[in-house]
């Protein structure tokens, strides 16, 4: 009944508001927006009482979006869409109507995601979507919001399909209207859209796509959705549904930035850098086992199998085309930052004759030194200086190269110096990110028992290392304690030291500690008598590390 709550409430916010006297032309694009997604909840309706088929589903979306994109072009020869953008009006509302759909698989996310959606359209794109589909909207945030007070963990209402797909075909018809509206700003409203609904287009088709790696149909159902796969690595569901929360929050907040400051500061590298980011937690993410150990079982029998696994593992395609995109943005920002008003115009065309030959430059050097035979999940210190050596030599050939061929015409010093601290401070945030994002993994598993060590030292470290980098024994280390004076309060690898002996109890008590470790033989005798006795009192097991060359 969820669904019949938000369609209703929906329905009853727009006629309230067109009531108090809202203008409302015929034959305008609210109307059709209106009926293409009264039209979507029935569908749903039949499906959540009939349970029709994927492709039953997927016909009717494309059918009422075929109507819906010829409705709002006109309808006549001398306002027809070129088909090329009929197509893909007609797929994005069906997709859109899906994506919700398929993302309404844990309590609150679909709801939470189309509520910050429905309100950045409403936000951004309120003047070239026209007052009604604005109010739409503003009705549409106002019941997802009532209805998320119901269906948040653990939820007691549920919106069901003609939720869903109402939700779904009332986002994706007010976010083809500006488009089509304005043909000439084609891509501009398209970049906006895409950045507002970022959680169910990437959700979508990061599941479409390794199923389709994985061998498996596209429309059979699974436990594969990046809420699932965070929940696998030991978020709880409130957890994952925050996070994609932010997620959507970020993307909107992108669109808002482009908006708004896009007229006086071009906001394109900052996209390109959130789609890095986007990419990066996709990457991590299909990492995360989800088709019991059959996963890109499709790459493993293709006839090409040999040529993507070579592309994929030895040459590193990938982080080729990562710090591509990289030294391009750090370049443009250097730029940015050397440069600004009326400088900027004279200098920018220096930028774009110049880049190819850095771009060259820098990829190779790069190479050289080295950094592509590097593992990200190991990435540390020594890899650090193959990262200054490669950035520090590509830097240094791209000035000598550009002083050659320009004598230094457009050049400036602290462009380049600029550029490289900009590289290299995005290359080791990328090469690190999958240790953070490990790390955070770790520490918010609720599966995993919360570990305190006794001692601090060389053992003890290399104990909490290991935790962290493997997950199948499901131990988060939470504190140290140890009797040196001149660790206590202090961090050691990640983890605060809570004192000595002294402070055991304490400490076990107040970060509800499962389980203590001894990390060195050293500590014996009196010393591991209190501590077993504390940990008897608390009904805690004690455990050592043993060490063992043979």
């Amino acid at each position: 009944m969820g669904g019949i709550a938000i369609a209703g409430a929906t329905l009853t916010g727009f006629a309230a508001v067109a009531l108090t006297g809202m203008a409302l032309p015929i034959a305008a694009s609210w109307m059709f927006v209106l009926a293409a997604a009264v039209a979507m909840f029935v569908v749903g309706v039949f499906d959540d009482r009939l349970q029709l088929s994927p492709v039953a589903k997927l016909v009717a979306s494309l059918a009422i979006g075929a109507f819906l994109v010829f409705a709002l072009a006109g309808g006549e020869a001398a306002g027809a869409l070129p088909s090329g953008y009929t197509l893909i009006g007609t797929v994005w509302f069906a997709g859109i109507c899906h994506a919700i759909n398929l993302l309404d698989n844990m309590d609150g996310l679909a709801s939470g995601v189309a509520l910050i959606a429905a309100a950045f359209l409403a936000f951004l794109l309120g003047a070239p979507l026209g007052v009604p589909i604005t109010v739409l909207l503003v009705a549409l945030s106002g019941a997802l919001l009532g209805f998320l007070h119901w269906n948040r963990p653990p939820a007691r209402l549920f919106m069901g399909d003609c939720g869903s797909l109402f939700i779904g075909a009332l986002l994706g018809g007010a976010s083809l209207a500006p488009v089509i509206h304005t043909r000439i700003a084609f891509v501009s409203p398209t970049v906006l859209v895409c950045l507002i609904l970022i959680v169910p287009l990437f959700d979508t088709a990061f599941v479409l796509v390794l199923r389709r790696l994985a061998g498996r149909k596209a429309s059979k159902g699974g436990t594969d959705h990046v809420s699932h796969r965070l929940a696998s690595l030991g978020f709880s569901e409130r957890s994952a549904v925050r996070i994609l929360w932010v997620f959507g929050l970020i993307g909107g907040l992108t669109a808002w930035g482009l908006v708004a400051f896009s007229a006086v500061e071009p906001m394109l590298p900052f996209v390109a850098l959130f789609v890095v980011v986007v990419i990066l937690f996709g990457i991590y993410l299909a990492r995360v086992p989800a088709y019991d150990a059959k996963d890109f079982a499709a790459i493993q029998k293709s006839s090409f199998a040999p040529f993507l696994k070579d592309l994929a593992f030895r040459w590193h395609a990938g982080e080729v085309l990562l710090d591509l995109v990289l030294i391009a943005v750090c370049y443009y920002a250097a730029y940015r930052v050397r440069f600004d008003g009326s400088s900027l115009d004279i200098f920018i065309p220096y930028f774009t004759a110049t880049l190819p030959v850095v771009l060259g430059l820098k990829l190779a050097a790069l190479f050289a030194s080295g950094l592509y035979r590097r593992s990200w999940e190991t990435f540390g210190l020594r890899d650090l200086t193959v990262v200054i050596r490669g950035v520090g030599v590509g830097s240094l050939l791209s000035v000598a190269a550009l002083y050659y061929l320009n004598q230094g015409v457009g050049s400036s010093r602290l462009v380049f110096a600029l550029d490289a601290g900009f590289l290299m401070l995005a290359i080791v945030i990328t090469r690190g990110s999958f240790q953070a994002m490990n790390l955070v993994a770790a520490t918010r598993n609720k599966r995993s028992r919360r570990v305190l060590v006794y001692g601090a030292g060389a053992f003890g470290q290399m104990l909490v290392r290991e935790f962290r980098a493997n997950p199948a024994w499901s131990m988060n280390p939470i504190a140290f304690i140890d009797d040196d004076p001149m660790k206590a309060r202090r961090w050691v690898v990640g983890v605060p030291v809570r004192g000595g002996v002294a402070n055991l109890e304490a400490t076990m008590t107040r970060y509800r500690v499962d389980e203590v470790i001894l990390s060195s033989a050293s500590i014996n005798g009196s010393v591991e008598q209190q501590i077993r006795e504390v940990c008897g009192r608390l009904q805690r097991p004690v455990r050592r590390m043993l060490m063992d060359i043979s």
